[in-house]
């Protein structure tokens, strides 16, 4: 592989997705906007880094930069100052939100969170992607890679398999014809979600049951607050209410914890051996 450090492709993949966006769909974003996010995720990861945790400041850089391009693809604000917030509260939610050294919030997500209920200047357009086949096979491909590096596809598959489900007996229950099932499906913000935040492998759980029972969890709350509730961001805040529940799943499925080095040195590993086993030129 070209990287060992799944976040790496994580990064290209995200900036891709906000250079097409920005290209494609007009999202209006300000080069002071995105310079804002990435200048407040740094510097807050940095300080949190010298000063809070003892961790040397460039293992944490990918994160930072992770963090700051989500955002700048999801997150939509008026002023410079909510999105300030937001970058800051994302980073330090790392340090300040965590049980036994694991992160309980995803960053992005909290950022996100954040900036809606403490301001009335942010939003989120669930729609901003459009529902064209392009942008589904563009996710899923870059999704697909980043995932399979990381190890956490079965977290994507639980969420779409039972989010599709839910979905598709309310269309057979409201008589509606299938096309409307699958306009439902085709959001490209939907599918980021599924493909780039909610398989964040540093808070979701440990185990495969735990993750597959929480991914389902997720879906069903989304279900709920989309078509009960008609709330449209309802996929963040699903994430956002049911995030602490991987303290528990965790203790009822004990299995080991990522790490992002372990992940580079297993790939290392397989990288070797599949070398070694390849005939000599």
């Amino acid at each position: 592989m070209l990287f060992h450090d799944a976040r790496i492709y994580q990064i290209v993949f995200l900036s891709l997705f906000l250079g097409v966006g920005i290209a494609t769909r007009d999202w209006s974003l300000q080069p002071l906007m995105i310079g804002t996010l990435f200048a407040t995720c740094c510097s807050v990861q940095w300080f949190a880094s010298v000063y809070l945790t003892a961790t040397p400041p460039l293992q944490s850089l990918p994160s930072a930069l992770i963090t700051a391009l989500g955002l700048s693809v999801l997150l939509r604000a008026d002023h410079v100052s909510t999105l300030v917030l937001a970058g800051a509260f994302a980073m330090l939610s790392k340090v300040w939100l965590r049980v036994q050294g694991k992160h309980i919030f995803n960053p992005g997500n909290f950022g996100i969170v954040a900036a809606l209920t403490l301001t009335q200047d942010a939003w989120v357009s669930p729609g901003q992607w459009g529902e064209e086949g392009w942008y589904v096979l563009l996710f899923l491909g870059a999704g697909g890679l980043v995932l399979g590096r990381v190890g956490r596809w079965d977290t994507s598959a639980a969420f779409l398999a039972a989010y599709a489900s839910l979905e598709a007996i309310r269309n057979v229950w409201l008589g509606w014809t299938w096309d409307v099932w699958a306009h439902r499906l085709m959001s490209g913000s939907l599918l980021m979600f599924a493909l780039f935040m909610i398989t964040d492998p540093r808070t979701i759980p440990n185990a495969r049951m735990g993750r597959l029972i929480w991914a389902a969890a997720i879906a069903l709350l989304t279900f709920f607050l989309r078509n009960v509730w008609f709330i449209s961001t309802a996929p963040f805040w699903a994430l956002f209410a049911l995030a602490p529940l991987t303290i528990l799943i965790d203790r009822l499925f004990p299995s080991e914890r990522f790490t992002w080095e372990e992940r580079s040195l297993a790939a290392d590993d397989k990288e070797a051996i599949t070398d070694a086993l390849l005939p000599a030129a």
